[in-house]
């Protein structure tokens, strides 16, 4: 037959054809995983990334980032380590959405000792594949989900949406479902089926879940997570394979300070007094340059958080007000509506949930402080600068001096090589640089004329010329 004649040759070289080729993807495979270039399946590194404070859009980013640049890189495992106490301007079904489309495990930590889950964050809990908290930290309550809006979302809503989470990922329904009002600490929440385990350490929640298999957007994972090193009690588990740590960059971190309400509030104020204090020195230095960076900072975070700004309104009075009693040099009504519109305008800077407002002890701080400067500090600033040791105030009436500041009615004299604010008559501007004569004092501000003529009033002038010259008064 003719196939016994050319078949077999033809048989035998094909299979040596693919014995070489089989040959060559060993050897090729071998000397890849030598070089380090393709690990192998299950051991790409261990991802962890850290969520503190309020889980703000730096934060948001951050964990979407962290899910998306984990699925990039195959890691073996995601990590999310959380104390959060609220969540503002964000969406956190977006955050459920990148881990239920994740093929990556993505697991939460509540931690370490002391840490809370509150808010959105509760809801990342029940979102996550699998769920740790950490001995004496919970989790809970998840309603408000959003602190600058907590009425968007109802709590039986709130209860739904984990119940479902949990349902989602083999854990227990009701348990989660108390998560809504509650905070339900370590023991108690994994008595409730609301987590998977209660694990102190980072180290630990990695070696336990090895050989453990996680349901995921791609199907069932199974981690290999661990290693076992030592003999007899020195015998312990170690992860497998390299644990990377990820947190905010600077500038994210720049930006998740400014929006936390107790710092842009702070740095609101502060900047305030800067400023008053640079409008005094009658020039533009240091302080007014701190002064304004404050005041931007304090917008930058104000455009996250729910500000009254009617009440804005009035903390800008308030520092309107003290600056104006300093300018007079002592107390008077002013002070008394600065202190009552400093009070009324921290007290209800910030809408949305309670929980947003500063602590007691910032607002007293920041009030007591804001007064002392003012009444205090300011007052004593304007008496050295603009005063001299030698000669009395009321002894000033008749001496000269020059404008180093125009006066056009308000600015800056030297007399006797002391400066001082001073007044001249809103008809009879004075020049930087002409000379001055002090007509009066009223507290720390001198009344000026030019030396020569006084501050006569141009219109009386031009009264004066018209009766003169009738001819030119037609003219005109």
């Amino acid at each position: 037959m003719v196939h016994d004649a050319t078949g077999a040759p033809a048989a035998r070289l094909l299979r040596r054809a693919l014995a070489l080729l089989a040959l060559t993807v060993a050897v090729t495979s071998l000397w890849l995983d030598h070089a380090g270039a393709l690990p192998p399946v299950g051991k790409r590194g261990i991802d962890v990334v850290q969520v503190e404070g309020l889980f703000d859009p730096s934060n948001q980013s951050l964990v979407l980032n962290a899910i998306s640049q984990a699925n990039a890189n195959r890691s073996t495992l995601l990590i999310l380590q959380v104390d959060s106490w609220g969540s503002i301007d964000t969406d956190i079904d977006l955050v459920v959405r990148a881990i239920d489309r994740s093929r990556v495990p993505v697991a939460v930590w509540v931690g370490p000792s002391g840490a809370d889950a509150k808010g959105a964050a509760a809801v990342l809990v029940e979102a996550a594949h699998l769920a740790f908290v950490s001995p004496d930290s919970g989790a809970g309550p998840a309603h408000p989900v959003r602190l600058d809006d907590p009425g968007a979302t109802s709590t039986g809503r709130v209860a739904d949406e984990l119940a479902s989470l949990a349902t989602r990922r083999g854990r227990d329904a009701d348990g989660a479902r108390r998560l809504a009002t509650q905070r339900l600490g370590s023991t108690e929440a994994k008595a409730a089926g609301a987590i998977t385990a209660v694990r102190p350490t980072i180290g630990e929640v990695i070696v336990n879940l090895d050989g453990k298999t996680v349901a995921t957007g791609a199907g069932d994972v199974k981690l290999a997570t661990a290693k076992v090193i030592g003999v007899g009690r020195g015998r312990h588990r170690l992860p497998n394979q390299e644990v990377r740590f990820g947190r905010l960059g600077l500038g994210d971190q720049v930006l998740h300070r400014l929006v936390n309400p107790s710092i842009a509030y702070f740095l609101l104020m502060a900047g305030f007094a800067l400023l008053v204090f640079e409008f005094y020195t009658a020039g533009v230095g240091l302080a007014g340059v701190v002064g304004a960076v404050a005041v931007a900072g304090a917008m930058v975070g104000f455009s996250h958080l729910p500000v009254r700004w009617w009440a804005f309104g009035l903390l800008v009075l308030a520092t309107l007000g003290f600056a104006v009693d300093v300018q007079a040099g002592g107390l008077g009504v002013w002070t008394v509506i600065g202190a009552a519109a400093l009070a009324v305008g921290s007290l209800t800077l910030y809408g949305g949930s309670s929980q947003l407002g500063p602590p007691w002890w910032v607002l007293l701080v920041v009030c007591v402080g804001m007064l002392l400067f003012m009444l205090g500090g300011m007052t004593a600033m304007i008496r050295a600068r603009f005063s001299t040791p030698t000669v009395g105030r009321e002894g000033m009436v008749g001496e000269s001096g020059t404008a180093e500041v125009a006066v056009d009615p308000d600015g800056v004299v030297v007399i006797r090589g002391a400066r001082w604010r001073a007044r001249t008559n809103r008809a009879t501007p004075i020049p930087a640089g002409d000379p001055v004569r002090v007509v009066a004092v009223e507290g720390l501000v001198l009344e000026v004329e030019p030396p020569e003529r006084g501050a006569r009033d141009y219109r009386e002038r031009a009264r004066n010329r018209r009766k003169r010259d009738p001819a030119h008064d037609l003219s005109d």
